[in-house]
């Protein structure tokens, strides 16, 4: 088969990863791609939002399967496009994919599917907002409508927060038209969790929990950013819950859309609040979560790619999903200023050594090859992403590896999979 994998980011080094070690796989090609994704396939420069460039290419190149890694793509009705040429996408149309694209949408879409999730108000004028806010008791959460990088939420403590926050959304436009809308919403007590299934419109197949590390700072200190590591599974949300917890608040979703003439096909990510009284649904994303899909694909036992093309297919069987009991975890090594600037282009060493320890893997984020040279090119440069019996040994490993990588201005949460250790029992 001839696959197209669009994307440039660790999350799409993971599935080229992943789908290179598929039989079914002859070429296959990574729009942009990055560094690491050079090795497994053939990069293609064009740009992730190019759509018309993106289904000519597939067009001309007689592709078989287009895999979508990011949101962007989606969002702006690449799978559409593809379905009008006639080629499988893995991925959901553009108007299930405002789930994402659209938190007031999916906010809309789970008080319609019955699925647990905070209160919540949505504005488009900055004084109603305003207004609001000081109405109503802190802490509060104020997101970007649109699609921000992950970085469209602020979880405001005090009133001052709070109205910097909608300032500089609908204002100072800091998101740009991603916070023309903004959605305020009751400040939920727990913790993270990630559940993901795979979708073919109306099954699903269950993945193992998963938990991120948005804020930039050990103990969630900081910004938030696209994501400094992440672990699977995570006992807040042990395997034995798994489905039970899918069928509170994915199943009612995928239910919803098709019988609105949607059906999603492709991942659906429910980010969760596990709270005294449940779980509750902070958002939903329409692809694997980066970091979260790094952890995932190195304990997914199953081939990848006759999974993905049974989705597309709407022949989707959740017992040909199949991962390792044992854990993985992930630790983003990321430039010095992230989330804010940072430099680019300087040299990456140490990395054929950190990959020849036991079960680990180093996922390339936001790095290019320069006359031969890897270099960093973005924010987030490497995930490296270990297995181990234990999590404590998985997050030993990734560690161990990660010391052995060196650029100018690395630097790397020391806590990732803190949490999950703790509640290992």
């Amino acid at each position: 088969m001839n696959i197209l994998l669009v994307g440039s980011g660790g999350r799409e080094h993971a599935l080229a990863w992943k789908i290179r070690q598929s039989p079914l796989t002859s070429q296959l090609w990574i729009a942009p791609g990055n560094g690491g994704t050079a090795a497994l396939g053939t990069n293609v420069p064009i740009a992730d939002t190019d759509i018309p460039a993106l289904v000519r290419f597939a067009r001309e190149h007689a592709v078989d399967l287009v895999v979508a890694g990011p949101e962007a793509p989606l969002v702006l009705g690449l799978a559409d496009a593809l379905a009008q040429a006639g080629i499988a996408c893995f991925g959901p149309s553009a108007f299930a994919a405002q789930l994402e694209g659209s938190k007031a949408f999916a906010k809309t879409m789970m008080q319609e599917a019955g699925i647990p999730t905070a209160a919540f108000a949505v504005f488009e004028e900055l004084e109603p907002a305003l207004a609001y806010v000081r109405k109503h008791p802190l802490p509060m959460v104020i997101k970007a409508d649109g699609l921000a990088a992950g970085k469209g939420v602020v979880v405001a403590a005090t009133l001052a927060e709070a109205e910097a926050a909608l300032r500089q959304m609908m204002a100072e436009k800091a998101f740009g038209a991603a916070g023309e809308r903004v959605i305020i919403e009751e400040a939920l007590t727990g913790e993270e969790v990630s559940l993901l299934a795979l979708c073919d419109g109306e099954r699903i197949a269950v993945l193992p929990s998963a938990q991120d590390h948005k804020r930039v700072g050990d103990g969630d200190t900081g910004p938030n950013t696209g994501g400094m590591g992440a672990y699977s599974p995570a006992p807040v949300l042990p395997d034995a819950q798994a489905a039970t917890v899918a069928e509170q608040v994915i199943t009612p979703m995928v239910r919803h859309l098709n019988a609105l003439g949607h059906p999603f096909v492709g991942v659906i990510y429910a980010g969760l609040m596990m709270t005294a009284a449940g779980p509750m649904v902070l958002e939903y994303n329409v692809r694997f979560g980066d970091p979260e899909c790094q952890p995932l694909m190195v304990r997914l036992e199953s081939d990848l790619v006759p999974i993905m093309l049974a989705c597309c297919r709407a022949g989707l069987d959740p017992r040909d999903v199949r991962f390792t009991s044992r854990p993985s975890c992930c630790v983003v090594l990321a430039s010095q200023g992230y989330p804010g600037a940072y430099r680019k282009g300087l040299p990456i060493s140490g990395i054929e050594e950190a990959a020849q320890l036991p079960d680990t893997v180093i996922f390339h984020a936001g790095t290019s090859l320069q006359g031969g040279q890897l270099v960093t090119a973005g924010g987030r440069v490497l995930g490296v992403t270990a297995l181990g019996d234990t999590l404590a040994e998985a997050q030993a490993r990734a560690y161990a590896a990660a010391g052995r990588i060196h650029f100018e201005g690395c630097f790397f949460r020391k806590d990732i999979a803190h949490k999950g250790i703790h509640r290992t029992p």
